[in-house]
C-alpha cells in the first residue's frame, strides 16, 4: 500500500470521525494531460455540466459549491507525480488555481479543502 493511499484513508478516517467534511477522491494515476485531470476533477466533485473545462471555469466552480451539501469537501488528490511529470505547466497550474480557491474565502455553506498526498 502506498504512503498516499494511507495518507488519504487517514483523511478521510478523520473527516468521517469529526462529521467535518466530505471526502472527494483525485485519482492522480489516471491524469497525464490537462483535459484528463480537468475531466477527474469533475468527476470527483461532480461539478455541474456547464463546467467548462478550463482553468478560469475550474476556479468559478469551486468557489461556488451551491450544488453540493453543506459544510466543508475535500478534494484528496493521491499520486500528482503522474501529472507532474507528464505535463509539469499543467499541474502547477490546477495546483495554482486548487490553491486560489481554497483560499478564496467567498461566502457560502459549501467550501473547499484540498489535500495532495504523494507516494
Amino acid at each position: 500500500m502506498s504512503r498516499g493511499t494511507v495518507e488519504e484513508r487517514r483523511a478521510e478516517d478523520a473527516a468521517a470521525r469529526i462529521g467535518a467534511a466530505t471526502p472527494h477522491r483525485l485519482d492522480g494515476t489516471k491524469m497525464t494531460t490537462s483535459a484528463e485531470a480537468m475531466d477527474a476533477i469533475a468527476e470527483a466533485l461532480e461539478l455541474p455540466h456547464h463546467f467548462g473545462h478550463n482553468l478560469d471555469a475550474l476556479y468559478d466552480v469551486l468557489t461556488d459549491l451551491s450544488w453540493l451539501p453543506p459544510g466543508e469537501h475535500l478534494l484528496i488528490w493521491s499520486d500528482p507525480s503522474t501529472l507532474w511529470n507528464e505535463d509539469r505547466s499543467a499541474y502547477d497550474a490546477i495546483r495554482t488555481v486548487l490553491a486560489e480557491a481554497v483560499s478564496d474565502g467567498t461566502p457560502g455553506e459549501s467550501f473547499l479543502s484540498v489535500l495532495i498526498t504523494t507516494d
